[in-house]
C-alpha cells in the first residue's frame, strides 16, 4: 500500500486532498522572495530564543532551591566518587544529570544561578528550535508565532529557572522531532545519525519522554511507511544504551518517574499544572482544533501533543508515574499548533489571540 496522504483517506489514484490553507499548492520563487523567506526563517527562531532568555533570567535567582534543586546541589558538590549513574530511589532520569551538573559546578560552581544556567540555556534552545519546526513544516509567521506562544507560557519560564533535568528534556524532545521532519522525507544516514543521538539525548534526560517516540512512531506507519525500517533501526540504537542505564537503575531500587496514578481530580488539574493556569491549556486546545486537517505536517505535532499523553494514561494504571511534569515534553507540541493556527487566522484576530495568551501568561505567574 502506498503512503498515505491523510491520517484518515488513503490515496485514490490521482485524487488529491483538500487544502483550504493552500499551503501545499506549488508557488514560483524569485531570488528576491527566497532571501526574504530566509530572513524570516531567522526570525522565526531568533526572537522566541531572545525572548525566552530574558523571560527566564528575569527573576532567575529570587525564588529559593526546591528541595529537587537542593537533592541538585549535593550531588553537584559531592565528591567524584560518590557519583553514581543511578541513584537508587530516584528518579532514573537524575543519575545521569546530577553526573552532568557534577562537571557542570566544577567550572561554574554552585550558586543559584549557575546551578539554574544550564536549564536556562535548555529553554532558550527549545524555544528557538520550536520556531525553527513549525517555520519548516508550516511558515515562518507559523514558526513566530509559535515560538513565541512557547516562550511566554508559564511552564516555559518556570523550569528555565529550575535546576531540574526537565528543561533539557524539554529541548531533547524539540530536537528530535525537528530531525525527524527532514530524516522522513529524504532518508539518509546523514539525517538519521543525528535523530539517533537525540533519542539517546531524550532517554538520558527523561526516560518517560521515550513516550514521544510512540507518537514518532505512529506518524511514520501513517504517512512514511516506506522509512519505517530505517526509522526502527535509528530508533533502536539510540535507545540500546537508555535501556542498558534502565535496566541498572530499576534493579538498583530506582524509579522510572514520580507520579500518581491518575484518579478524576489528578487528572483534572494537569491542564493548570501543565500550562500554568487551565485557561491557557483551554486557549491552546482550542488553537489546535484549528490545526488539524489532517495533514502530515499538522500530524506530527497533533501526534507529538496527544499520543504521549494516551501512552503515559496506560502506563500509569500499572505504574505511578502520572505528573505535569513528565508531559512538559509535550508542551512544545501545543505552542506549535497554536502557532499553526494563529498564522492562518487575520492579523488581528492573531495579534488579540496572542495578546489573550500573554495576559493568562502573566496572570499565572503574579503572587496568588
Amino acid at each position: 500500500m502506498m503512503d498515505a496522504d491523510t491520517m484518515v483517506l488513503p490515496r485514490l489514484g490521482d485524487a488529491t486532498v483538500e487544502d483550504p490553507w493552500g499551503e501545499d499548492r506549488p508557488r514560483r520563487v524569485t531570488v528576491r522572495a527566497a532571501t526574504g523567506v530566509l530572513r524570516w526563517r531567522i526570525v522565526a527562531w531568533l526572537v522566541p530564543a531572545v525572548l525566552m532568555g530574558a523571560l527566564g533570567a528575569a527573576r532567575i535567582t529570587e525564588s529559593g532551591a526546591s528541595t529537587g534543586e537542593l537533592a541538585t546541589r549535593r550531588a553537584a558538590t559531592s565528591p567524584w566518587p560518590g557519583i553514581g549513574v543511578t541513584l537508587t530511589g530516584d528518579d532514573l532520569a537524575l543519575g545521569p544529570y546530577h553526573l552532568l551538573m557534577r562537571g557542570w559546578t566544577a567550572l561554574f560552581g554552585a550558586a543559584d544561578l549557575a546551578l539554574r544556567v544550564p536549564s536556562l540555556l535548555a529553554m532558550v534552545g527549545a524555544a528557538a528550535l520550536v520556531g525553527a519546526l513549525a517555520a519548516r513544516i508550516a511558515t515562518p509567521a507559523a514558526g513566530l508565532l509559535a515560538g513565541v506562544i512557547f516562550a511566554v507560557l508559564p511552564a516555559s519560564i518556570r523550569y528555565a529557572q529550575e535546576a531540574q533535568p526537565y528543561a533539557l528534556a524539554v529541548f531533547a524532545a524539540v530536537l528530535a522531532t525537528w530531525l525527524l521532519v527532514p530524516a522522513l522525507d529524504r532518508p539518509g544516514a546523514r539525517r538519521l545519525v543525528p535523530y539517533t543521538g537525540a533519542v539517546l539525548l531524550l532517554g538520558v534526560c527523561q526516560p518517560v519522554a521515550l513516550l514521544l517516540l510512540a507518537g514518532h512512531g505512529w506518524v511514520v506507519l501513517a504517512f512514511r511507511r516506506r522509512c519505517a525500517l530505517r526509522w526502527l533501526a535509528a530508533v533502536a540504537l539510540g535507545l540500546l544504551p537508555v535501556a542498558a542505564l534502565l535496566a541498572s537503575g530499576l534493579s538498583d531500587g530506582g524509579r522510572l518517574a514520580s507520579g500518581a496514578r491518575p484518579g478524576a481530580a489528578v487528572l483534572a488539574a494537569t491542564p493548570g499544572d501543565l500550562f500554568g493556569v487551565a485557561a491557557l491549556g483551554g486557549v491552546l486546545a482550542g488553537l489546535a482544533l484549528f490545526s488539524l486537517p489532517l495533514r502530515y505536517a499538522a500530524a506530527i505535532c497533533t501526534a507529538w501533543a496527544l499520543v504521549p499523553a494516551l501512552g503515559l494514561l496506560a502506563l500509569a494504571q500499572a505504574v505511578p508515574v502520572w505528573s505535569a511534569v513528565n508531559l512538559l515534553f509535550t508542551v512544545p507540541a501545543w505552542a506549535v499548533l497554536g502557532g499553526v493556527a494563529l498564522s492562518r487566522a487575520r492579523a488581528a484576530g492573531a495579534v488579540a489571540v496572542l495578546a489573550l495568551v500573554a495576559l493568562l501568561a502573566v496572570a499565572a505567574q503574579l503572587p496568588g
